[in-house]
């Protein structure tokens, strides 16, 4: 028999054997070198995957079949990942909601919500859909429409909202794309609003003692689109969260925001909000007549009715016939006439 054999030594040439301890690690290590390449490719294909939305409500059913059982609803305007089709059906992953930001942790909404299931594929418009953006947009307007009407859809405002912001981010290279993320922001703005200035705090003299509407998205209207009429009119958006709930007859409020306000326009001359911030300056101005006499600064009242005729001359000469140039017209006729537009004697 071969020595080397019975002393366990391997002859020239051949491989040693890997202890036991180290198969067992290896393994262990190429396992797990397996498991993430699974996941980083199954989120890879997730990435790559058909995205979508839906135009009309829709049932999420357990298989592509109408009396197959339901796992949930899919609204207008819901992300879909698209997993698989079979004939008229779309397997999709759906994103019922988002999961909040900073949410209470006893709150059972601030997680998000995805359900995976069947949909059937008619009023489904994915990202390579013709005229994709298109359709998506006009459903959001009509949405919109819809929301502003007093027997209304339900909730039609959260879907115009969804679906306006589907619009960008299914179809981000769309002519439509800057419009439907403003549009979006600008109804996530308004309910927040109407949120925020129902609040005690709403009455609060100083901005920052009060509720603040979230930012985010006006924020990336900005980032995403600069330079274009939806960027100055997301800027302008922005203000509110500046301004005071309650002046309470002081000059320091009137002040601060005529100086936000005509910071805007020098910054944004071609905004279509220009000519209201521009009106908006010259009303705080003349609001700041009576409130300096109040303070016994009878200098500064007149600086002010001189400022406000100034800004509101400058509406009429640059605006024509818009509102706001009508609106400053009246203002100078009541500064001029010695009318309060501010305080107990202008009610």
């Amino acid at each position: 028999m071969d020595e080397s054999a019975l002393l366990g030594t391997p002859r020239a040439g051949t491989l040693r054997a890997m202890p036991p301890r180290a198969n067992n690690l290896d393994m262990k290590l190429r396992l797990t070198v397996i498991a993430a390449t699974l996941l980083l490719s199954a989120a890879f294909a997730s990435a790559q995957a058909p995205r979508g939305t839906l135009v009309n409500e829709e049932a999420i059913r357990v298989s592509p079949a109408t009396d197959a059982a339901k796992l949930g609803e899919a609204g207008r305007g819901h992300e879909l990942v698209i997993l698989d089709t079979s004939r008229d059906w779309a397997h999709v992953e759906a994103i019922i909601r988002e999961p909040k930001k900073n949410a209470d942790e006893d709150d059972p909404e601030s997680e998000g919500k995805t359900i995976t299931g069947w949909v059937q594929g008619k009023a489904l418009v994915t990202n390579t859909t013709p005229n994709g953006d298109q359709i998506v947009f006009g459903e959001a307007a009509d949405s919109e429409d819809q929301a502003s009407r007093r027997r209304g859809r339900r909730d039609a405002a959260q879907d115009a909202m969804r679906l306006y912001y589907r619009v960008y981010d299914l179809f981000p290279t769309s002519p439509l794309a800057s419009e439907g993320l403003y549009r979006a922001a600008d109804i996530r703005w308004q309910i927040e609003r109407s949120d925020v200035m129902t609040r005690p705090s709403a009455r609060e003299r100083d901005a920052y003692m009060r509720g603040q509407i979230d930012e985010e998205w006006m924020k990336l209207v900005i980032k995403k689109f600069p330079g274009t009429k939806w960027a100055d009119l997301a800027a302008f958006h922005l203000i509110e969260n500046k301004l005071c709930g309650d002046w309470q007859g002081a000059s320091k409020c009137p002040e601060k925001e005529a100086d936000i306000y005509e910071k805007y326009v020098k910054e944004h001359e071609q905004s279509p909000a220009a000519a209201e911030a521009l009106y908006d300056a010259a009303w705080r101005y003349s609001a700041l007549i009576e409130i300096y006499k109040t303070e016994a600064n009878q200098k500064k009242s007149e600086e002010s009715k001189n400022h406000a005729l100034t800004l509101a001359q400058k509406v009429v000469a640059q605006y024509g016939q818009s509102d706001w140039a009508l609106r400053a017209q009246r203002l100078i006729f009541y500064i001029q006439q010695g009318v309060p537009t501010y305080g107990n004697a202008a009610e």
